[in-house]
């Protein structure tokens, strides 16, 4: 399963998820499924933007894990 690592960066950088979420400018419900693993899918444009904002790759952005 593929998993976003917002919430890890997100520490690393000393910024909270509000922060990001305006950042992003997307709607609250959205987002916090998005940062809680909890949807289907990202779009490309959400990756490039965390991206951007992480200054990482998206290898750093997201992890693969096995389903238990």
């Amino acid at each position: 399963m593929v998993k976003l690592n917002a919430l890890e960066l997100l520490q690393k950088k000393g910024k909270t998820k509000y922060w990001l979420y305006k950042q992003l400018g997307m709607s609250y419900q959205n987002f916090n499924r998005m940062v809680n693993n909890e949807t289907k899918s990202i779009q490309y444009e959400m990756i490039d933007a965390m991206c951007t904002i992480f200054e990482c790759t998206p290898n750093e952005l997201l992890t693969f894990e096995e389903e238990k």
